[in-house]
């Protein structure tokens, strides 16, 4: 069930993954496959180098949200991928999730789906 889009632009993963991350029960956003290279390759280089007090950068939470384009820069779908802590329901945090993203993106909060991904629960 797709709706069309009649809101303005979409804002950035990361306002949208800075929204998630305030939900009740929302460990961290998963990082995607290229975002974990990219740390991993920055930790091998810092340890390669040897300088000290440099740390190795963290996968950005915004990584675990992906904004599909159907034309110039508005959105027709957002997909978050999420790990939760453990002793919160699923579908009570992907619920506050979806009304997070609508919140971050109140232009057109009603016309966009909103697909929810747990993908791990620590």
């Amino acid at each position: 069930m797709t709706k069309a889009n009649s809101g303005g632009p979409s804002p950035s993963p990361a306002v949208i993954g800075e929204a998630v991350l305030g939900v009740r029960g929302v460990a961290f956003l998963r990082p995607a496959l290229g975002a974990r290279l990219r740390s991993a390759a920055a930790a091998a280089a810092a340890t390669a180098a040897a300088s000290p007090g440099r740390a190795a950068s963290a996968p950005h939470h915004a990584s675990g949200v992906k904004i599909s384009a159907a034309s110039g820069d508005r959105a027709a779908a957002v997909d978050v991928h999420v790990v939760l802590l453990r002793g919160y329901r699923a579908l009570d945090v992907t619920r506050a999730v979806r009304e997070a993203v609508r919140t971050s993106y109140p232009d057109a909060a009603r016309t966009i789906p909103v697909h929810v991904v747990v993908t791990g629960i620590v």
